[in-house]
């Protein structure tokens, strides 16, 4: 074999191995809830085992970290939403290295519940950049060797009434923004280099919820959504699924043009889909929730034949679910866990481990890990029947999703962050 062909194969192999070692965006290397294949990671843990440090974090965020290398990257605000926040943490001390305040406002909206925080959209990550994002209160793109800004955005509106809660997704060279608010709806793609707009496109779905002097109902929400893009390969071509208040779509992420759309009955959805490849699952929110399997690569406006199967029973408005093999695990907000069949739908066990939960679900090896708002960890296996592997507490309670690196968890509790490895039992 020719050198060149060795050099390109290995660098390919590189990039490949660099990418699936870096926790990217709130759900991992490839945005679906799996830690890379063959991490071990603990089984176990508490506030005095298998712990390698805890670090307070100061002032309030919900947003997950991502990790690249040995820096760990989340983002903070000011309990009265006046100061939003990047913040930089030492993979091996646990110690902040980076705390810069990045946007001010003297008006923020009041959160109007406890569910939220001012920052709660998880940034994304790459080589030498790291994107932070806080709503209609600013986007910003950081230099990740220098700790230098490299640019900013506060000028995209959307009123949250409770908060934003939508993370970016990156795609090949633009940063893509779920902007759902009650007065407003769109997409937008930044460039990422730049931070200049380079699309942008409006919900069209068939609002019901307007009354007859053209105002929202009272409270808004019927509006709002929290649910984060996922960008998926199918036959070859990249669509981006984004479930809104009323509708789900799927868009060209190079140019926002909308393929399809689903319509449902659904409202304020948060949780991410998951797909296989060939389907997509979404949840839709608060009203008539139900998580509902799309086949993809239907156009214009889709009806019951593009649908594979709906459940109603367990579904999550928060927690994002997780695909495993043939088996689609979820979680209700209210701590009902569910299996079923992704391709058919069929209920295989549904089990209530008890607790608010807010986080999505983490799959690693033959375990699905399950994190609550009171700080209580259940591992259970992931399996056609239901089995309790281990439960552990931290203080705090988690909001934020679990990150990884290596075979360590990056956790963030309400007031923490914790890296949690197992080095005796590896």
């Amino acid at each position: 074999m020719a050198p060149t062909l060795w050099l390109l194969i290995a660098a390919t192999f590189a990039v490949a191995n660099t990418a699936s070692a870096n926790w990217l965006d709130f759900r991992g290397p490839k945005f679906d809830g799996h830690a890379p294949a063959g991490v071990s990671l603990p089984l176990q843990w508490s506030e005095t085992n298998n712990m390698a440090w805890k670090t307070a974090i100061p002032d309030k965020g919900w947003s997950t970290p991502v990790v690249f290398g040995k820096q760990i990257w989340l983002t903070t605000a000011t309990e009265d939403g006046r100061d939003y926040f990047a913040l930089c943490v030492d993979a091996d001390s646990g110690k902040i290295v980076f705390n810069e305040r990045l946007f001010h406002t003297e008006t923020p909206e009041p959160l109007g519940n406890k569910l939220n925080s001012y920052a709660s959209p998880s940034p994304v990550i790459e080589a030498g950049r790291v994107y932070v994002h806080f709503g209609s209160y600013g986007t910003a793109c950081i230099d990740t060797s220098r700790f230098k800004l490299l640019w900013k955005r506060d000028n995209l509106p959307c009123k949250h009434f409770r908060g934003p809660g939508s993370s970016p997704a990156l795609f090949n060279d633009v940063l893509i923004l779920t902007m759902d608010g009650i007065d407003v709806q769109y997409l937008v793609a930044l460039d990422k280099k730049s931070g200049q707009t380079i699309w942008k496109t409006d919900r069209t779905a068939n609002w019901n919820d307007i009354e007859a002097d053209g105002q929202p109902r009272a409270g808004g929400d019927f509006r709002k959504a929290y649910s984060t893009p996922l960008i998926v390969d199918f036959n070859g071509a990249q669509q981006m699924i984004t479930v809104g208040s009323k509708a789900a779509y799927a868009h060209d992420p190079q140019t926002g043009r909308e393929l399809w759309k689903l319509d449902h009955a659904g409202f304020s959805p948060a949780a991410r889909p998951v797909s296989d490849g060939t389907n997509v699952v979404i949840s839709t929110g608060n009203g008539k929730a139900e998580m509902i399997a799309v086949r993809l690569g239907g156009t214009g406006s889709l009806t019951e034949t593009n649908i594979l199967w709906r459940n109603s029973r367990g579904t999550p408005r928060m927690p994002s679910p997780v695909i495993v093999g043939e088996l689609l695990f979820l979680l209700s907000d209210g701590g009902i866990a569910t299996c079923l069949e992704a391709a058919t739908g069929k209920e295989l066990w549904q089990e209530r481990l008890g607790g608010e939960y807010a986080a999505s679900l983490l799959s690693a090896g033959d375990r699905i890990y399950y994190f609550s708002q009171d700080g209580k960890a259940t591992v259970l296996k992931a399996a056609r029947t239901f089995e309790i592997a281990a439960v552990s507490r931290l203080d705090g309670g988690f909001m934020a999703s679990p990150a990884v690196l290596g075979h360590a968890f990056i956790l963030r509790t309400r007031t923490h962050l914790y890296r949690i490895e197992d080095k005796a039992g590896r």
